[in-house]
């Protein structure tokens, strides 16, 4: 009985007939040889030898031989005999063939004899038995026994059949004889979770023994091998599996020359083939099955001849093999052909080369397979860019060793913001407290918010330390107390962000002393970090992508292997082939399927060839099945149907294996360890593009994947080819020709059309891209659309791609010719010195300068003139962005005068660089360069613009960049940078065009930022995760079951707390340590001194918006701050954590505007009084009320700039929250740059910025206009000024945005509202009034209450009065009880008095009796406080009877004070029938708080406190008073007088005058310098804010002159009323800058 072998060399444990022997012990060489004398002496002795007639099978399948034995039969086995007639014809055949005798020529010419194998002759003698197959592995004595078919397996492994060579495929012998063909090796079924099909079962395992090959048959071997047909043709083909060894699948590269190998070798017989002289070393792995034995020594003859038999390559030296492990545990592995797999479970798997051009020899499907596979796993299946940025990651990481402190100290740094100190509030000194360890009490002192931290440091050290100089101040550092960061021992105390704020919010400042050695660094990097390998997927588990995942290695090898098992399924069996070719295609369309249904040409012709060779005529065949060899006993052609199949299986498998390694390099990861080293000898020949002629061609074959709407919603496809190099056209878009779709595997758009741009490849600068953007032309018929008969529409675009058209390398792979055309740039030229240049005309150079400064849109002339001088461009180093902007050509040539200039400008500012990053600069050495500025500066400077620098990234033509590696490489230093870096990518990979870039930059960023801070980014990820779940859920939720769902959701959230700590993504100085909730605010506990902190969950909104208006206001502050102007802007922070979710701090002891206005009714955003009494109630002391309204002041002069320059909108007062210290604030940024609120065709937002009545009350102190009114339009215009300088900032800011995905921020016009708004051309005083008008047009706005009105109506939720918390009186600070403050006996109204402050109103004396008190108490209600009462006293008690209110309503021209003496006898009246109610009523809080004295109270000293204000003046005759500020300035030969303020006005009648102002020049007897302001109405402190020009006055002249300045007020039955005048001479003024001052009013004469 005869055994069947695979040819993947396993080795079944089928028991072997008794003529099947194995040697059980080592054979040494010299008994070997032996063996082989006298295997030779028997040949001689034998005359005849039988050999079987073959002939070409029908069969494609590779049929098990067939052996007969006689030795033994075994049951239920089918048993094949030869006839006696066929091997006496093959006696006689054989008869006179002498091995001994046979030369060399005679053996050629039987070899090349085409009858050889076909019914005449099909081997020699000394090859029976022998199946001469590459794949055939030998191992096994041979016994010419009849073949025994077993139906059944006696084990698990998936059947693996060796394949029958072809009868006449392109091969070294010319009649098809050819030595090394491979067999097809069966893999085990994988399920695909793409497209299900029947799967084909397999049949039975069939088992082959495997002949032994004799000392004979290898001399016979050897004599071929010298053949000098087989040295021409077949020597260099069958050694393309033997150049080299390689570890896993692997291909190395092939010599350049065949190698020098042993004489055996040739032979792709196993053990012959194998490399004996170098073992393999295997570590010990579980076997999957009892036919793999333990590897050792050889077992056969051969192998201890081979064991000794040294390999020798083209140098000389033992070439180096690479061990491959293979562990078979639950699946068997599929080896590779003419490698069997060892007793180790190693594979020895040659290189292969997978160049299958007609020319060369076609040796198998599975040796196709096996070579592809090699490509697959490694070399040309891995992204090189990839691999390269990883080498550089790696480098990266080797500059920044984990010992080295000053880049690794695992701890969070306090940010520090640089602040002017211009006096005032922003110097002087402050408190600080320091807990030190070996202190029981913090020590406690007072220093200056200049001194250094160094100097906080020794002072502490100094209460516990007797010689400082015995310390290192340096080894201490100071820690925030609740908070896990430190301050900068280098800088101020008063620039750190954190001290900052505890001075703006007036808390104390809380440090802790430690030393450097007992700080916790938790954060910091290991040793162990900086070896670790670097893999970028490897800790991407918890990352959310939107873009479909694509196919891994794994998924891609099981599609391969099911694709392989139903090859070998196919070519088993002929009568059900045209079944299996049917279940090869759906493998094939299964593959394409996971990789995006992408349809290769290849494939697509490669299956059509498939289909058609099954259908090919077929004959009646009889089978012989003989040991080592398949024959036909029919006598038709040799050229049977097996040949079409296994050539189209050969181009299918190529084409297969083609698309999978486009889809590895494009979309996989790459293989860890894989360097570049290993591709640098696969580099083709090159040349330089400058020196082509060659224009840009490429063909455009399909576009695959497109969603089955399309199919019916479009009638034909285009696409738009367009060649850009900075976002501009290098030459006209090229259209190509309009198709439909079409159907193969799938639906695709095909055009298979040559594209061609006539511009040269020389011409092109490195980063040109080619662009491709897909259009459809609408079906107008399609379903039946009721559209069908109106005006056709426009094609619509679907989708747009770009790529860059050189590679990371600087080089582009053209297939034809195949060469690399490689990027090499232009010498630069050289650039003038500055001082040799000619001095630049006046005119161009004041010109040159406002386009430097001022102009952000070039016209072409401007950008001619900047280009032309640009050398004389270099006194104004900013403008550097618009001269190259200005270039007129980008190519090839022009790129060395671009870079000369570059190299040899001055440095720029960080913030200045960053323009050139924006997407319009593409050339990598300007982006190079403006990242080497952007290295200047610090940290913290670079945390305020880390977005935009993410951003920045999209702009970059390759993965690995200056930018990545510079943003890397901070994040590697700091920890703040790394935790918002980490955010920040994060929220990019959502990007759907360059979301892997992103992907794979946040997978360096996991490998460089060490086990600890990884650890933490993963806590902090899996928190988020868990609280968004629970917050959609309490959104989707009721109303009713909302705070149910909340806590039962929690309980995850509380289990989470109890395993871990975690830092807040809003910030990694706070560690949580538990969650409290109360009502909807998620309150984390941070630890330590249980720090709470309100941070809003936020589900179902894009904070991205959010996120870039806070940044550009904290910008904002920062230069404000800079600039010494504190504007005291309330900066909470805001970060988004994935799509539509994120956090947002919330600011403690703040309502919103509406919910402080409906106190006073669903109308009260039409009072004014709302806000003060507010800030009032919770500032009762005047000082603390003066504190307030001054924070309200500054606060809402910031508001005001900031939400205008932005373009804020929708400004509702729940959009609008106020602080109790006074700080004003806007939250919600949905809206901005001008996209406004619509309600219908009704624009939401109509004033230009939220400045109401009720705001302006609380900046003037009362309803008439105040020189506090006159301090805000100031700060206004000075904040608004600062920010105009840095408009540019601003701009690029926002246009590296323009890709971020915004919705309101999508392309460049957007910024136009903010060009229009910042007014860059403009002089600051005329920006001055620009603004000044701005805020008269937003407070005499109505659309801004009635637009707070609306909302008020729209989220009126009535729900009784406020919890026990919350006051519940408007007036009063909190809620009292008749407990706390008596019971009253008796209350009524005594009298009521006029009072002025803050303007003139009338309130009323209620007289209170308490029990227990023999002293009356007076209190001071107003009659809106009165009814207030009423209102709320009748949601308390609506079943009660109450008594009836007097009507606040007042009919006719009634005498204010009649009025007031009216309502006290209404009050009184009211107050009789209260107090004389139930119990419940006169007993409740409600009325003891309203009774309840406040500070107002207080004040009045019982019914004689009564005292005017002094703002009330008396009527005076011919009194002048009060000050005048004036700006006067001079230019080209202009005056400009601008008129500011006038304030402490008084009338002669002593009411509020209308004011104006007057000027001339005197002397002027004509009159003609008459100039006036508009009329100010009822104001003593009128804000005018005009400019008085005086046009065509030399210096000279007006030295000659006087300024006569008068203020009038204007009446209507009388003459305008003199207020007061100043004269100046101008001769005092210094006219080359501008004068600003205040001026004292005096009585002069006037015109």
């Amino acid at each position: 009985m005869a055994h069947i072998s695979s040819g993947n060399g396993f080795k079944f444990d089928r028991p072997a007939s008794p003529g099947v022997v194995r040697p059980k012990g080592i054979v040494g060489k010299e008994e070997a040889l032996l063996m082989e004398l006298e295997a030779l002496d028997k040949i001689k002795r034998e005359k005849r030898h039988t050999l079987p007639a073959t002939a070409p099978s029908g069969n494609p399948l590779p049929n098990p031989s067939a052996q007969t034995s006689t030795s033994r039969q075994e049951k239920d086995l089918i048993v094949f005999s030869e006839s006696e007639t066929q091997q006496k014809e093959l006696k006689d055949k054989f008869e006179d063939i002498d091995l001994e005798k046979l030369t060399k020529e005679e053996l050629e010419k039987l070899l090349l004899d085409d009858s050889f194998g076909v019914n005449k002759m099909t081997r020699p003698s000394s090859l029976l038995g022998c199946n001469l197959s590459a794949s055939y592995p030998g191992g096994h004595a041979f016994s010419p026994s009849s073949f025994h078919w077993t139906p059944t397996p006696t084990h698990a492994q998936t059947p693996m059949f060796p394949s029958a060579p072809f009868p006449k495929p392109p091969c070294s012998f010319q009649n098809g004889f050819s030595l090394a063909l491979s067999p097809f090796i069966s893999l085990p079924a994988q399920p695909t979770p793409f497209l299900s099909f029947t799967p084909i079962q397999p049949p039975a395992a069939l088992v082959y023994p495997q002949p032994a090959v004799t000392p004979e048959m290898a001399k016979l071997f050897d004599k071929i091998a010298s053949t000098s047909e087989y040295l021409k043709n077949g020597r260099s083909s069958s050694m393309e599996t033997e150049s080299g060894s390689v570890k896993s699948l692997e291909p190395m590269p092939q010599p350049s020359e065949p190698p020098n190998i042993s004489r055996f070798e040739w032979l792709d017989l196993d053990p012959l083939n194998k490399h004996k002289e170098v073992e393999v070393e295997e570590k010990p792995t579980v076997s999957s099955g009892p036919f793999l034995e333990e590897s050792g020594t050889a077992k056969d003859p051969w192998d201890a001849v081979l064991l000794d038999e040294p390999e020798v390559v083209d140098n000389g030296s033992p070439s180096a093999q690479v061990k491959s492990k293979v562990t078979l545990a639950t699946q068997p592995r599929r080896a590779s052909t003419g490698a069997a797999v060892t007793r180790s479970q190693s594979l020895n798997i040659p290189a292969t080369s997978t160049d299958h051009s007609p020319g060369k020899q076609v040796r198998g499907t599975s040796f196709l397979l096996t070579q592809n596979m090699l490509a697959v796993e490694k070399k040309e299946g891995q992204n090189l860019e990839v691999v390269a940025f990883c080498e550089d990651i790696s480098k990266l990481r080797s500059k920044f060793p984990h010992d080295v402190l000053a880049t690794n100290p695992g701890y969070v740094l306090s940010p520090v913001i640089t602040q002017r100190d211009a006096g005032g509030d922003n110097g002087g000194s402050v408190k600080v407290s320091i807990e030190i360890s070996d202190s029981q009490q913090p020590v406690t002192f007072t220093c200056d918010v200049s001194s250094p931290v160094d100097l906080l440091i020794m002072q502490a050290l100094c209460w516990v330390h007797d010689d400082l100089n015995q310390v290192d101040i340096s080894s201490y550092v100071l820690k925030v107390c609740g908070q896990e960061e430190v301050l900068q021992n280098k800088h101020s105390l008063g620039s750190h962000e954190y001290v900052q704020n505890c001075r703006k919010w007036e808390t104390e400042i809380k440090l802790q002393l430690f030393f450097l050695s007992t700080m916790r660094r938790d954060l910091a990097r290991t040793a162990e970090d900086d070896i670790s390998p670097i893999v970028l997927e490897k800790y991407l588990g918890l990352v959310e992508r939107p873009f479909k995942e694509s196919v891994t290695r794994e998924v891609l090898a099981e599609h391969l292997e099911g694709y392989y098992k139903q090859v070998n399924l196919c070519l088993q069996n002929e009568s059900t082939q045209y079944k299996t070719v049917d279940s090869v295609v759906q493998s094939v369309k299964n593959l394409c399927c996971a990789l995006d249904e992408v349809e290769t040409p290849a494939i697509s012709d490669a299956i059509k060839k498939l289909k058609r060779s099954v259908n090919l005529p077929r004959t009646q065949h009889c089978f012989v099945l003989q040991a080592g060899a398949m024959s036909s006993a029919s006598t038709g052609s040799a050229n049977g149907y097996a040949i079409p199949v296994e050539e189209s299986l050969v181009g299918l498998t190529d084409a297969v294996y083609e698309l999978a390694k486009l889809c590895l390099r494009s979309f996989c990861p790459t293989t860890p360890g894989c360097t570049m080293e290993e591709h640098l000898e696969d580099r083709r020949d090159s040349k330089e593009a400058s020196g082509t002629t060659e224009h840009l061609q490429f063909t455009l074959f399909a576009v695959h994947g497109i969603p089955a709407t399309w199919v019916s919603s479009f009638e034909k496809y285009y696409l738009m080819c367009a060649l850009t190099h900075n976002n501009r056209n290098l030459f006209k878009p090229v259209q190509s020709k309009k198709v439909g779709t079409y159907k193969s595997f799938f639906y695709h758009i095909k055009w298979d059309e040559s594209i061609n741009f006539p511009i040269s490849v020389a011409l092109l600068p490195l980063e040109a891209m080619l662009s491709l953007s897909l259009y459809g032309v609408l079906n107008q018929n399609a379903n039946n659309s009721p559209d069908s008969n109106k005006q056709r529409k426009g094609p619509e675009l679907l989708g747009k791609v770009s790529m860059p058209l050189f590679d990371f390398r600087r080089q582009v792979d053209f297939p034809s010719p195949a060469v690399d055309v490689l990027y090499v740039g232009p010498q630069e030229n050289g650039c003038p010195d500055p001082q040799s240049l000619d001095p630049l005309d006046p005119g161009d150079r004041s010109e040159i300068e406002k386009l430097s400064f001022f102009s952000t849109r070039l016209s072409r002339a401007d950008k001619q003139l900047l280009w032309d001088q640009r050398y004389y461009c270099r006194d104004y180093q900013y403008s550097l962005p618009k001269i190259l902007a200005s270039a007129p050509s980008w190519d090839w040539g022009s790129m060395g005068e671009i870079h000369s200039l570059l190299h040899h400008w001055p440095p720029l500012s960080p913030v200045s660089a960053l323009e050139l990053l924006d997407s319009k600069f593409a050339d990598t050495e300007v982006r190079k360069v403006a990242v080497g500025w952007i290295e200047s500066s610090s940290d913290d400077e670079l945390a305020d613009y880390l977005p935009q620098l993410v951003q920045a990234v999209k702009f970059e033509c390759h993965l690995n960049n200056a930018l990545v590696i510079f943003l890397l490489s901070r994040a590697l230093g700091n920890v703040n940078i790394a935790h918002y870096l980490y955010w920040l990518l994060r929220d990019a990979v959502q990007d759907p065009a360059f979301g892997q870039r992103y992907d794979r930059v946040l997978g360096a960023l996991l490998c460089l930022c060490g086990t600890g801070l990884r650890a933490e980014l993963e806590k902090q990820t899996r928190l988020v995760q868990l609280l968004g779940a629970l917050a959609e859920k309490v959104r989707q939720a009721s109303s009713s079951t909302r705070q149910v769902v909340l806590l039962e959701g929690l309980e995850r959230v509380q289990s989470f707390f109890q395993k871990n700590s975690c830092r807040l993504p809003i910030t990694p100085s706070l560690v949580a340590k538990e969650l409290n909730v109360k009502v909807n605010t998620l309150v984390f506990e941070v630890f330590p001194n249980s720090l709470s902190v309100l941070t809003v969950i936020q589900v179902g909104e894009d904070l991205r918006q959010d996120m870039l208006a806070l940044q550009m206001i904290r910008i904002m502050d920062r230069i404000w701050l800079q600039e010494g102007l504190d504007l005291r802007i309330v900066n909470f922070k805001c970060i988004s954590t994935g799509k539509d979710k994120g956090m947002v701090d919330l600011v403690p002891s703040s309502e919103t505007l509406r919910k402080i206005q409906v106190e006073y009714g669903v109308t009260g955003s039409f009072k004014d009084k709302p806000l003060a009494e507010w800030l009032r109630k919770y500032n009762p002391a005047e000082d603390e009320y003066e504190k307030a309204s001054e924070n309200f002041i500054y606060t809402c002069a910031g508001c005001c700039v900031a939400t205008y320059i932005l373009g804020i909108c929708d400004r509702h007062n729940d959009n609008i929250m106020l602080r109790s210290t006074g700080h004003m604030f806007h939250i919600d940024f949905g809206k901005f740059l001008g996209h406004a609120q619509m309600i219908g065709s009704f624009k939401r937002d109509r004033a230009p910025f939220v400045l109401t009545s009720d705001m302006a009350y609380v900046i003037n102190g009362g309803e008439r206009p105040t020189s506090r009114f006159q301090l805000f339009v100031d700060l206004c215009s000075q904040a608004y000024n600062l920010i105009r300088k840095h408009s540019n900032l601003f701009l690029n800011l926002l246009s590296l945005m323009t890709q971020s995905g915004l919705p309101e921020l999508t392309e460049v016009q957007d910024l136009k509202y903010v060009y229009d708004a910042l007014q860059p051309q403009t002089t600051d005083a005329e920006a001055t009034i620009f603004f000044t008008r701005l805020i008269e047009s937003s407070l005499g706005s109505v659309a801004t209450k009635f637009n707070f009105f609306i909302h008020n109506l729209a989220q009126l939720r009535f729900s009784g009065l406020p919890s026990n918390d919350e006051p519940i009186l408007s007036f009063a600070p909190r809620t009292y009880t008749m407990k706390q403050d008596g019971r009253i006996r008796d209350a009524s109204v005594f009298s009521f008095q006029k009072r002025y402050n803050p303007d003139k109103h009338y309130t009323y004396v209620i007289r209170i009796l308490r029990e227990g008190q023999n002293e009356p108490q007076f209190v001071f209600r107003t009659f809106d406080e009165f009814q207030e009462l009423h209102n709320k006293l009748t949601i308390l008690f609506p079943l009660w009877k109450l008594p009836g209110f007097p009507s606040k309503m007042v009919l006719g021209r009634t005498h204010i004070k009649d009025v007031a003496s009216k309502r006290k006898v209404e009050l009184s009246s009211y107050m009789h029938n209260l107090m004389r109610s139930s119990t419940e009523v006169t007993q409740c809080d409600l009325i003891y708080t309203f009774f309840h004295p406040i500070a107002r109270d207080d004040k009045t000293e019982g019914v004689e406190g009564l005292s005017k204000t002094p703002g009330m003046l008396s009527p005076t005759i011919g009194r002048v008073e009060g000050e005048v500020k004036l700006s006067v300035s001079y230019r080209n030969s202009t005056l400009f007088i601008m008129v500011m303020h006038i304030k402490d006005l008084i009338s002669n009648d002593g009411a509020d005058p209308n004011p104006y102002v007057k000027t001339y020049l005197l002397p002027d007897p004509h009159k003609t310098s008459k100039r006036k302001t508009k009329i100010a109405r009822k104001t003593r402190n009128p804000t005018f804010n005009e400019m008085l020009v005086y046009s065509g006055y030399s210096k000279e002249t007006l030295k000659q002159r006087e300024l006569q300045l008068s203020v009038l007020s204007v009446e209507s039955l009388r003459e305008n009323c003199y207020l007061g005048g100043i004269t100046l001479s101008l001769k005092d003024f210094d006219l080359s800058r501008e004068t600003v001052k205040w001026y004292k009013l005096t009585t002069v004469p006037y015109f």
